[in-house]
């Protein structure tokens, strides 16, 4: 048996995927970069987006990059789904692995590893608290397009609604939509028709920082506000009696933190560390257990 010497902890969702490379102590050497890695977007594509952002890390390190030396963490989104589940586990390229939900990552990563909850705001959306227990409850993550509230897939939708309204004349032409209309390239009903017919969660997640950019505008002003109610519901889901601390994480984070409404503000904490982190704890625990073993 090969010997391993490397622990990889990976931040996998339908944006891109990260990667962590530590030595077998846990000492962090490197990170890297690859696209998405959710598996609602197909396993091979997945794995495809894990190894590159693994040996984007190795060569950032300038090592060599061999799965037989490695063990691996994975926090991903759509692991909820068995059959994916298991087709992810089939194609695996390495014996020590470790694999949770992209929200159990986040929320060990966040409060490392203490008791605690947190939103996940970025492609997707979850909440996920964290017990004295190491129990992990869910709240939200239903998926696109009926749930994932409050995410970039969902605002994004939405935003796609007001732009569909600006250029057929039932709303003002204006700075809003013309930006929107500008990123989805369609100038006309039909191309727009085609546009949202193709997009996936990953594309309707663009017009997201477009529609925070014109934040002061009445629609996109309505809709932000109506992120943070969400936000707010899955919070009061996961700790009623509001005795936990609350990290909003992920790439809308900042942008909707403002709008979390006030009985929750209070408890809200800057992330200890990511998911990423939370993975590679994860790949330090496969690797104890593959040696072990």
């Amino acid at each position: 048996m090969t010997a391993l010497l490397f622990a990889i902890g990976i931040d996998g969702g339908g944006t891109g995927t990260r990667a962590v490379l530590a030595d077998r102590h846990g000492r962090e050497l490197a990170q890297g970069r690859g696209g998405p890695s959710g598996l609602g977007l197909g396993i091979e594509r997945a794995w495809a987006s894990i190894g590159a952002a693994c040996a984007d890390a190795f060569t950032r390190a300038g090592l060599a990059f061999d799965w037989s030396q490695c063990a691996l963490g994975c926090g991903l989104a759509g692991v909820n789904n068995a059959a994916w589940l298991a087709a992810f586990r089939a194609q695996a390229p390495l014996g020590a692995l470790a694999i949770e939900s992209d929200a159990y990552t986040t929320v060990v990563g966040a409060h490392g590893g203490a008791p605690g909850l947190i939103v996940a705001l970025g492609t997707g959306s979850i909440a996920a608290a964290l017990d004295a227990a190491g129990d992990c409850r869910i709240a939200g993550g239903f998926g696109f397009p009926s749930g994932d509230e409050a995410s970039g897939a969902w605002l994004g939708m939405r935003a796609l609604a007001y732009a569909q309204q600006a250029l057929d004349g039932r709303v003002p032409r204006d700075a809003l939509a013309d930006a929107l209309l500008a990123e989805t390239g369609a100038n006309d009903r039909d191309a727009l028709v085609q546009w949202s017919c193709d997009a996936n969660q990953t594309i309707y997640a663009r017009l997201a920082p477009i529609l925070i950019a014109h934040r002061g505008h009445p629609y996109a002003a309505a809709l932000i506000a109506q992120a943070g109610d969400e936000i707010g519901k899955m919070i009061d889901a996961l700790d009623p009696h509001r005795v936990l601390p609350v990290a909003l994480c992920g790439g809308l984070a900042d942008a909707l933190a403002p709008s979390v409404p006030a009985r929750h503000a209070a408890r809200l904490r800057a992330p200890l560390d990511d998911s990423a982190h939370g993975a590679l704890r994860l790949a330090l625990r496969a690797l104890a257990a593959a040696e072990a073993g």
